[in-house]
């Protein structure tokens, strides 16, 4: 079901432009200009998912993802990157800032609805889907939390649902191609470089409880999930 998107941009004729091909598909459009604005706007009325442009007058777009991913009212909201920047390390900067996806200027509408699409599945899990344990390692679909113990691990919608499907399938090697079409979807544009960055994400959330072993990489074949060493 379509939902709320918060459209933070300083360019009033884009903010337009994305609200009126949104709205047509249904969603429900919320404008900032800036990141206090859309600060703003969140404390009104969480959005479903964010478009953040990087450039922005005062704190950047990556500056605010890494703040919407550190507080617990916006953590879990899926944040696609809009930008002019097309260097892969700007984008790799950008993932790694805490956005979910990445979008050069100029795009097409279509492609971003349907990369919004994508995202608000992936972001809402099935509640009948059982919770699942690997060595002290708890993920419930249900709550959407994943605890070690008494202790909660935030991670970003992505990173929860990269987690989920490598904890569906314990001790198999995926590749990035696999992990691409299983977790972001066949019909999302997505570079295999992203699924490392993310990796590293969820590494880095996992760490805290030293599960962050569990996340192996095996060289020229992809990424596996084990509790063996």
């Amino acid at each position: 079901m379509p939902g709320k998107i918060l459209i933070v941009d300083d360019e009033a004729a884009i903010r337009q432009m994305v609200c009126l091909a949104l709205s047509q598909a249904g969603y429900a459009c919320l404008e900032a200009a800036d990141t206090n604005e859309a600060q703003a706007r969140i404390l009104e009325q969480v959005p479903d998912l964010i478009l953040l442009d990087w450039m922005l007058p005062g704190t950047s777009g990556v500056e605010y993802a890494r703040r919407l991913r550190r507080e617990k009212l916006t953590q879990k909201i899926p944040v696609i990157m809009l930008t002019a920047r097309v260097e892969e390390e700007d984008k790799v900067r950008g993932l790694d800032s805490g956005a979910d996806d990445y979008i050069t200027k100029p795009f097409s509408t279509r492609e971003l609805q349907a990369r919004i699409k994508a995202l608000l599945r992936r972001a809402t899990p099935h509640a009948a889907e059982v919770a699942l344990e690997v060595d002290g390692l708890q993920l419930d679909p249900a709550t959407h939390r994943v605890s070690a113990g008494e202790r909660h691990i935030a991670l970003g919608p992505t990173e929860f649902r990269l987690l989920q499907f490598f904890m569906s399938h314990p001790e198999r090697v995926h590749s990035r191609e696999r992990l691409l079409n299983d977790v972001w979807g066949n019909n999302v544009y997505v570079e295999e470089r992203t699924v490392d960055v993310h990796i590293r994400r969820l590494r880095k959330a996992l760490a805290t409880s030293g599960h962050d072993r569990l996340i192996q990489t095996v060289r020229g074949a992809g990424y596996r999930l084990s509790a063996q060493g």
